[in-house]
Protein backbone atom coordinates (compact mmCIF):
# COMPACT_ATOMS: atom_id res chain seq x y z
CA UNK A 1 0.00 0.00 0.00
CA UNK A 2 1.57 2.99 -0.66
CA UNK A 3 1.83 6.37 1.13
CA UNK A 4 -1.17 8.20 0.08
CA UNK A 5 -3.45 5.00 0.58
CA UNK A 6 -2.09 4.68 3.72
CA UNK A 7 -2.50 8.40 4.90
CA UNK A 8 -6.44 8.21 3.81
CA UNK A 9 -6.76 4.87 5.83
CA UNK A 10 -5.09 6.06 8.70
CA UNK A 11 -6.93 9.04 9.00
CA UNK A 12 -10.42 7.56 7.97
CA UNK A 13 -9.52 5.24 11.11
CA UNK A 14 -8.65 8.04 13.35
CA UNK A 15 -11.93 9.55 12.75
CA UNK A 16 -13.71 6.30 13.56
CA UNK A 17 -11.72 6.39 16.72
CA UNK A 18 -12.55 10.11 17.73
CA UNK A 19 -16.07 9.75 16.72
CA UNK A 20 -17.04 8.32 20.57
CA UNK A 21 -15.31 10.64 22.38
CA UNK A 22 -17.06 12.73 24.56
CA UNK A 23 -17.21 15.31 27.05
CA UNK A 24 -19.18 18.26 28.72
CA UNK A 25 -17.86 21.96 29.90
CA UNK A 26 -14.24 21.88 28.69
CA UNK A 27 -12.11 25.01 28.24
CA UNK A 28 -10.14 25.10 25.28
CA UNK A 29 -6.82 23.61 26.73
CA UNK A 30 -8.93 20.97 28.23
CA UNK A 31 -10.55 19.78 25.11
CA UNK A 32 -6.90 19.50 23.28
CA UNK A 33 -5.42 17.88 26.24
CA UNK A 34 -8.35 15.09 26.02
CA UNK A 35 -7.99 14.90 22.12
CA UNK A 36 -4.36 14.18 22.21
CA UNK A 37 -5.39 11.39 24.97
CA UNK A 38 -7.74 9.84 22.72
CA UNK A 39 -5.02 9.96 19.80
CA UNK A 40 -2.15 8.34 22.02
CA UNK A 41 -5.09 5.88 23.05
CA UNK A 42 -5.77 5.31 19.53
CA UNK A 43 -2.06 5.02 18.26
CA UNK A 44 -1.24 2.32 21.33
CA UNK A 45 -4.06 0.17 20.35
CA UNK A 46 -2.50 0.23 17.04
CA UNK A 47 0.50 -1.78 18.90
CA UNK A 48 2.53 1.36 17.74
CA UNK A 49 5.58 3.62 20.09
CA UNK A 50 4.12 6.62 20.80
CA UNK A 51 5.42 10.01 21.67
CA UNK A 52 4.39 12.90 23.03
CA UNK A 53 5.77 16.12 22.28
CA UNK A 54 8.34 15.02 20.09
CA UNK A 55 10.53 17.31 18.06
CA UNK A 56 9.61 17.92 15.02
CA UNK A 57 11.89 18.19 11.85
CA UNK A 58 10.67 22.22 11.32
CA UNK A 59 12.83 24.55 13.63
CA UNK A 60 11.03 27.82 15.22
CA UNK A 61 11.13 30.65 13.44
CA UNK A 62 13.87 33.48 14.54
CA UNK A 63 15.01 33.85 17.20
CA UNK A 64 14.69 30.55 18.05
CA UNK A 65 16.27 28.89 15.15
CA UNK A 66 18.29 26.51 16.95
CA UNK A 67 15.64 24.82 18.44
CA UNK A 68 12.67 22.51 16.80
CA UNK A 69 8.71 22.60 17.07
CA UNK A 70 7.50 19.95 18.73
CA UNK A 71 4.45 17.76 17.21
CA UNK A 72 1.44 16.44 19.54
CA UNK A 73 2.29 12.89 18.65
CA UNK A 74 4.22 10.96 16.82
CA UNK A 75 4.58 6.93 16.34
CA UNK A 76 6.59 4.88 15.30
CA UNK A 77 5.65 1.99 13.37
CA UNK A 78 7.27 -1.44 13.12
CA UNK A 79 5.24 -1.87 9.38
CA UNK A 80 5.22 1.32 7.76
CA UNK A 81 6.81 5.05 8.17
CA UNK A 82 5.74 6.99 10.90
CA UNK A 83 2.19 8.78 11.55
CA UNK A 84 2.52 12.36 13.12
CA UNK A 85 -0.19 14.07 14.59
CA UNK A 86 -1.11 17.64 15.84
CA UNK A 87 -4.14 18.68 17.15
CA UNK A 88 -5.89 22.18 16.73
CA UNK A 89 -8.64 24.40 17.45
CA UNK A 90 -7.93 27.13 14.67
CA UNK A 91 -6.43 27.46 11.53
CA UNK A 92 -2.78 27.65 11.96
CA UNK A 93 -0.70 28.35 8.86
CA UNK A 94 2.44 26.60 11.07
CA UNK A 95 0.50 23.62 11.84
CA UNK A 96 0.20 23.02 8.50
CA UNK A 97 3.63 24.16 7.44
CA UNK A 98 5.13 21.49 10.22
CA UNK A 99 3.12 18.85 8.85
CA UNK A 100 4.25 19.10 5.16
CA UNK A 101 7.73 19.33 6.30
CA UNK A 102 6.90 16.07 8.40
CA UNK A 103 6.00 14.54 5.12
CA UNK A 104 9.07 16.16 3.33
CA UNK A 105 10.62 13.80 5.73
CA UNK A 106 8.55 10.82 5.12
CA UNK A 107 6.15 10.73 7.87
CA UNK A 108 2.67 10.46 7.52
CA UNK A 109 1.12 14.23 8.51
CA UNK A 110 -2.62 13.90 10.18
CA UNK A 111 -4.33 17.18 11.59
CA UNK A 112 -6.98 16.48 14.16
CA UNK A 113 -8.75 19.88 14.17
CA UNK A 114 -11.50 20.37 16.43
CA UNK A 115 -14.30 23.07 16.78
CA UNK A 116 -18.27 24.07 16.35
CA UNK A 117 -16.96 23.87 12.12
CA UNK A 118 -15.96 25.80 9.01
CA UNK A 119 -12.60 23.56 9.18
CA UNK A 120 -10.78 24.68 5.50
CA UNK A 121 -8.78 21.24 4.19
CA UNK A 122 -5.22 21.03 3.74
CA UNK A 123 -3.14 20.56 0.92
CA UNK A 124 -2.06 17.33 0.41
CA UNK A 125 -0.47 15.15 1.56
CA UNK A 126 -1.52 16.29 4.96
CA UNK A 127 -5.07 14.51 5.82
CA UNK A 128 -7.31 16.19 8.21
CA UNK A 129 -9.69 14.85 10.67
CA UNK A 130 -12.27 16.99 12.33
CA UNK A 131 -13.74 16.95 15.72
CA UNK A 132 -16.78 18.83 15.88
CA UNK A 133 -17.68 20.71 19.23
CA UNK A 134 -20.76 22.91 20.53
CA UNK A 135 -19.32 25.80 22.98
CA UNK A 136 -20.88 28.29 25.38
CA UNK A 137 -19.61 31.06 27.28
CA UNK A 138 -18.52 29.79 30.68
CA UNK A 139 -18.49 31.57 34.41
CA UNK A 140 -16.24 34.41 34.44
CA UNK A 141 -12.71 33.90 33.86
CA UNK A 142 -13.49 30.43 32.15
CA UNK A 143 -13.69 31.51 28.62
CA UNK A 144 -15.90 29.36 26.30
CA UNK A 145 -17.17 26.00 27.68
CA UNK A 146 -16.96 23.17 24.87
CA UNK A 147 -18.74 19.75 24.89
CA UNK A 148 -19.26 16.60 22.53
CA UNK A 149 -21.87 14.69 23.80
CA UNK A 150 -21.92 11.91 21.04
CA UNK A 151 -25.85 12.61 20.36
CA UNK A 152 -26.56 9.09 18.38
CA UNK A 153 -29.88 8.34 16.95
CA UNK A 154 -32.05 5.88 19.56
CA UNK A 155 -30.65 2.57 18.97
CA UNK A 156 -33.60 0.64 16.73
CA UNK A 157 -36.75 -0.93 19.07
CA UNK A 158 -38.64 -4.28 17.22
CA UNK A 159 -41.99 -3.56 15.89
CA UNK A 160 -43.44 -6.92 16.57
CA UNK A 161 -43.13 -10.40 15.23
CA UNK A 162 -42.70 -12.11 18.83
CA UNK A 163 -44.98 -13.71 20.69
CA UNK A 164 -45.58 -13.82 24.84
CA UNK A 165 -47.35 -16.67 26.51
CA UNK A 166 -50.01 -15.86 28.64
CA UNK A 167 -50.15 -16.81 32.06
CA UNK A 168 -53.23 -16.65 33.92
CA UNK A 169 -53.23 -14.88 37.59
CA UNK A 170 -55.21 -16.07 40.25
CA UNK A 171 -57.82 -13.82 41.28
CA UNK A 172 -59.15 -14.15 44.71
CA UNK A 173 -62.53 -15.94 45.53
CA UNK A 174 -62.67 -15.61 48.97
CA UNK A 175 -63.74 -12.01 49.67
CA UNK A 176 -64.47 -11.00 53.08
CA UNK A 177 -68.63 -10.92 52.98
CA UNK A 178 -69.75 -7.13 53.38
CA UNK A 179 -71.36 -6.59 56.66
CA UNK A 180 -74.86 -4.91 56.91
CA UNK A 181 -75.05 -1.47 55.87
CA UNK A 182 -76.77 1.06 57.32
CA UNK A 183 -79.33 3.60 55.73
CA UNK A 184 -76.54 6.14 55.18
CA UNK A 185 -74.24 3.64 53.09
CA UNK A 186 -72.11 3.06 56.00
CA UNK A 187 -70.95 -0.99 57.85
CA UNK A 188 -72.28 -1.16 61.09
Amino acid sequence: MDVTAQGERLAADLGRWLAELTFVDLDTDEVTARVIDAVARWAQAQGWRVYRRAPSVLPLPPPLEQRHSVLDVACARPDGPPVVVEVDHTDRTRTVQKLIAEADAGRIPIWVRWGVGRFTAPPPPVRMVTVEVTRRAGPAGRGRLHSRTGDRPAPKHSTGGGTVATQALPIPLTDPAPGPVDGAGKGT
